[in-house]
């Protein structure tokens, strides 16, 4: 269906994220449709038709009150007190978009989202950057701290490309650094032909599905053997990441599903990565955050806790942990120089 001012934007429910269509709600599906550069003007009749009889009366005034209460509640929520909480592991993302204030840089959204000592995720940070840099990364960390967060995470999760990695070394060098291993899957492939490339993903997937560390590691060096001499570009971006691609390893067994990768926080964002780009100028930089967060606010409301939420109370506790299993007794000098 098209709309009736002439702009030929569709507004097709299917093509709407499953969120946006399971959902009646305007919370949902305002945002979702301001940040793919549907106009105010055209915003009630997009909502009607994903959201029927009950979107009607919205009007461009009322849906521009919406978004300014929405930014003010990303405004009232960012300085909250952190001072009694703690995350046991992080997942951080840096969210480009096509987005402008003014005639400024891109917008990058800048993203951290937490699990508990009981098991459920929270979102830490919604904050925003011009670009993924040390500096941006840098003041959404302390700013946390500010607010109260004294420690870091035992484990965050990140794409290697985020200038996160360095911010955290110097606000929680404490947190051990794990990167994704989507992200990393996707670099290395690119630089293989196409035709190696089924092969080169199951390899991959040899490295981090391995039952033990060490059987990751032999897995690891027969990919970089077989393709160094040929495609050492592609070996390269898998050698620079050996020791945070593994870290997972040192955790329960029952987490590595959560812990692999950052689709938790993918998931979340997808509606954002996957904007038009209609929307490049125009938009304040309280909007954009202010849709951000209700989107944000939308994800959670379907989050799980993750897997076996009790070892978490003993990661805290400073239990070790030995490819997923929990270590009883310290191993012999030997066995963990071999390790």
């Amino acid at each position: 269906m098209r709309d009736r001012s002439g702009s030929g934007i569709k507004f097709n429910s299917s093509l709407a994220p499953p969120d946006v269509r399971r959902t009646p709600r305007v919370s949902a599906a305002l945002p979702w449709l301001s940040l793919k550069g549907v106009s105010s003007g055209d915003l009630s009749e997009a909502l009607q038709v994903l959201l029927g009889e009950d979107a009607k009366g919205l009007s461009p005034n009322l849906l521009g009150r919406l978004k300014a209460q929405w930014a003010q509640e990303h405004q009232d929520w960012t300085p909250r007190s952190l001072a009694d909480q703690q995350s046991v592991d992080w997942w951080a993302d840096g969210i480009d978009t096509s987005l402008r204030e003014d005639d400024d840089e891109r917008m990058c959204l800048l993203v951290i989202l937490g699990v508990t000592p009981e098991g459920k995720k929270e979102w830490v940070a919604i904050g925003d950057g011009f670009r993924e840099s040390t500096e941006s990364w840098l003041e959404v960390l302390r700013d946390l701290q500010a607010q109260g967060l004294t420690l870091g995470p035992r484990l965050a999760v990140g794409d290697g490309a985020l200038g996160c990695w360095s911010a955290l070394e110097q606000v929680s060098p404490e947190t051990t650094p794990q990167r994704c291993w989507f992200h990393k899957s996707g670099n290395v492939l690119a630089d293989l032909p196409k035709s190696l490339q089924s092969k080169a993903k199951a390899d991959l997937q040899a490295i981090w599905m391995a039952p033990t560390q060490r059987e990751a590691r032999r897995a690891f060096e027969r990919f970089v053997k077989r393709d160094d001499a040929k495609y050492p570009k592609a070996t390269a971006k898998l050698i620079k990441d050996r020791d945070p691609l593994l870290a997972f390893y040192a955790f329960p067994a029952e987490h590595w599903i959560h812990l692999r990768t950052t689709n938790p926080i993918e998931s979340s964002f997808a509606t954002v990565r996957h904007r038009t780009t209609r929307t490049k100028n125009g938009v304040t930089r309280k909007t954009f955050l202010g849709l951000a967060f209700k989107l944000a606010e939308e994800a959670a409301k379907s989050w799980r806790r993750i897997r076996a939420p009790e070892k978490l109370q003993e990661l805290l506790a400073g239990t070790r942990y030995e490819d997923g299993l929990l270590v009883t007794d310290d191993p012999p000098e030997e066995q963990r120089d071999a390790a």
